[in-house]
């Protein structure tokens, strides 16, 4: 027969109310009753009926990720992070992909109403309207590298542009002046960002400014294998590049390799934000850092505040910074 409540009140003698605020940890519980209370439930198998408790406290201890794609060591990153703080919550986190299209980010926000406790949205396609007519204004929402105006939400974004400025004045410092860069998915803030950074950092550095060298790509490996045909098409050619993720420059120094050209010392080449295989490559890939983990982390973490404010706090609009690392495949040592 499955354990019940009042068994684990009974063997922890303390009421079923205290037996329940302890499992979906209130903070009315003295620390030491909860474990107590925790051990009780765990030696005879008891778990909570979510459903009746989801009735009773008008929550779901359910948190959801909205993430513009799941491929790529970026985004599993982001997730691994978002689930560790969540789990340290005690809340359970639902992960969900909006392919970048605004008619499924609709439909994903709408079927999520009144079945998890808050949301975390990272998309280029998210705009004010959308959350207005989605979601209820009570319901807590972050947003993760987004350009929505106003305060409706708490937002965490990172200095695109500086980070990208970083890196280019950083290949200007060894010397080149003819800089390609292979640009992220059109219509993107990541993608917009990073591009001012790096016209910014040509013009102030005394760089070739020119159309030709801001190559289209999509944040793949491929379109940065793909771009790489292109540059080394130009006339003259570049000597170095920057491309707008790790992983278009993966894929460009794959395609360098197959042509032949040197990295760094024929074309240098530098990316943005960190994976944990960039480290590894060889030559080890230059690139702005960002803590991509801890930007899931912290994302929640500010979620699961705006969940026990109500989300009657004051929203926060915060900026995180990605640092330049040097390594070698712009000419440093490692």
């Amino acid at each position: 027969m499955k354990p019940t409540i009042k068994e684990v009140a009974k063997k922890a003698a303390v009421s079923i109310a205290t037996v329940s605020r302890a499992l979906s940890n209130s903070g009315l519980v003295a620390e030491a009753t909860r474990d107590r209370i925790r051990q009780i439930a765990e030696e005879i198998h008891y778990t909570p009926n979510v459903s009746a408790r989801s009735l009773s406290t008008n929550r779901t201890d359910t948190i959801v990720l909205v993430l513009p794609d799941l491929f790529g060591e970026f985004f599993s990153e982001v997730i691994r992070g978002a689930d560790q703080r969540a789990q340290q919550h005690n809340y359970h986190l639902l992960v969900s992909s909006s392919h970048n299209n605004k008619g499924d980010i609709e439909s994903a926000l709408h079927s999520m109403r009144g079945r998890v406790d808050g949301i975390v949205i990272m998309s280029p396609n998210i705009d004010a309207h959308t959350l207005e007519s989605s979601l209820p204004k009570s319901l807590p929402v972050v947003l993760l590298n987004c350009s929505v105006d106003g305060e409706r939400c708490d937002s965490i974004n990172i200095d695109d542009s500086q980070g990208a400025y970083q890196v280019v004045r950083h290949l200007i410092s060894h010397g080149h002046r003819r800089i390609a860069i292979i640009k992220g998915t059109p219509n993107n803030l990541d993608a917009e960002e990073r591009l001012l950074g790096y016209r910014k950092a040509v013009s102030e550095g005394g760089g070739d400014i020119s159309e030709e060298l801001e190559v289209d790509g999509n944040f793949t490996e491929l379109s940065g294998q793909e771009a790489v045909t292109k540059i080394l098409g130009l006339n003259p050619r570049p000597t170095a590049i920057f491309a707008s993720n790790d992983s278009m420059a993966i894929g460009a120094i794959s395609a360098l390799r197959k042509n032949g050209i040197q990295v760094p010392t024929e074309m240098a080449i530098a990316g943005f934000d960190d994976i944990p295989v960039a480290e590894y490559l060889r030559p080890s890939l230059t690139t702005a850092r960002i803590a991509i983990s801890e930007l899931g982390a912290m994302a929640v973490e500010t979620l699961v505040n705006a969940v026990k404010e109500r989300n009657a706090h004051t929203k926060k609009q915060l900026v995180l910074q990605a640092n330049l690392v040097v390594r070698e495949s712009c000419g440093c040592s490692d």
